[in-house]
């Protein structure tokens, strides 16, 4: 009986090996920044589910932030053969010579995310509507201090996300479509008078440059001023920044925390927000980009026009790249249980 069983185990395995392979309608490639973002992890983890969803297998890879592993890493998917590409790219404008390899072999491009510049080998983009992004941010600071009601002067700094993230750009021109208003009526003072992405950008995003730069701030020009509010466009740099402030002072009741802005809903951001550090995100569902752009590839292999909402926004520098935006919602104390735990994105207990 054990043989027989075993037999039949074996033939069961040689019927169904060849159409189970058969079924694997290609291999995908995607190219992730880095693992230092819990944000990077997720989009990768969805990717993958998504595609294995449809049929697809996946070649997932992150660079950590180093452009040439990047650039490596895509170059190896493309000998492998991938049909399509899926970028988030590190530095967007260091690609070009990669995603011509990738054309000429016919392989299509889409950008996730992070825009890739400098290339019209760039087929088509997914990302979330990022100025909004940027207005959010800003607009949960006008309306934490009351500005909409004739409040102020408050004192205000700004961050930028970093400069070689075309991202960078949209959070912050948004942010300041919103708050620019308030600094020309004198409703906001710049104390340090460090405005524009080449003063306030944070290479690579990276949280310990955000907060080195918030304790020059302080110490240069708030010895006898209270800031009220920052606009930090990440997370990641929320969290240094408000390091900083605790640093010096700041989160007594005779002291109390400026608000603070951020992205991407990380546990710790979260947890700060609970905690009332923190005082906002915005969430944006890796979960929908990862659908949005899953749907795209099979749209594209399947000789179809993928679905884009998008076609004046995203110039490249060579070419306007057809786009789908996704909506990011504002997290703030009041919501998150609802907007976070409701979805399904995160469980309680991840944010005890």
């Amino acid at each position: 009986m054990k043989t027989l069983t075993s037999a039949l185990l074996a033939l069961a395995l040689f019927a169904f090996g060849p159409s189970a392979q058969a079924a694997d309608k290609g291999l995908i490639g995607v190219s992730m920044p880095t693992k230092s973002s819990a944000r990077w992890i997720a989009d990768g983890a969805n990717m993958v589910k998504s595609l294995e969803a449809k049929g697809y297998s996946a070649d997932l890879q992150y660079a950590e932030d180093d452009i040439p592993n990047q650039l490596a890493q895509i170059e190896n998917m493309i000998t492998k053969g991938v049909k399509v590409l899926v970028i988030a790219a590190i530095d967007g404008t260091t690609l070009s010579d990669a995603l011509k390899q990738a054309h000429d072999k016919g392989i299509k491009v889409i950008a996730y995310d992070r825009l890739i510049r400098q290339s019209p080998n760039v087929d088509y983009y997914t990302t979330f509507d990022n100025f909004q992004v940027g207005v959010i941010q800003a607009t949960s600071l006008v309306d934490a201090l009351g500005l909409k009601d004739g409040k102020g002067p408050f004192n205000v700094e700004l961050f930028g996300g970093s400069p070689d993230d075309n991202n960078a750009f949209f959070f912050y021109n948004g942010g300041m479509s919103v708050l620019q208003p308030y600094i020309d009526s004198g409703k906001l003072v710049v104390q340090s008078k460090q405005m524009g992405m080449d003063k306030v950008g944070t290479l690579r995003w990276d949280g310990a440059v955000a907060q080195a730069r918030m304790d020059n701030i302080l110490s240069a020009f708030y010895t006898d001023k209270k800031v009220n509010a920052v606009l930090s466009p990440y997370d990641g740099l929320s969290i240094g920044i408000l390091s900083s402030l605790k640093g010096v002072g700041y989160g007594t009741p005779d002291q109390p925390l400026p608000f603070v802005s951020g992205q991407d809903c990380e546990v710790p951001s979260i947890k700060s927000i609970i905690a009332g550090e923190q005082y906002s995100s915005v969430f944006k569902d890796t979960r929908d980009l990862a659908k949005v752009t899953v749907d795209m590839i099979d749209a594209i292999l399947s000789g179809k026009d993928p679905e884009v909402n998008d076609t004046k926004t995203y110039d490249n520098g060579v070419k306007i790249v057809p786009s789908y935006l996704l909506k990011p919602v504002l997290v703030d104390k009041t919501n998150y249980e609802k907007v976070l735990v409701g979805s399904g994105y995160y469980t309680a207990d991840q944010l005890k």
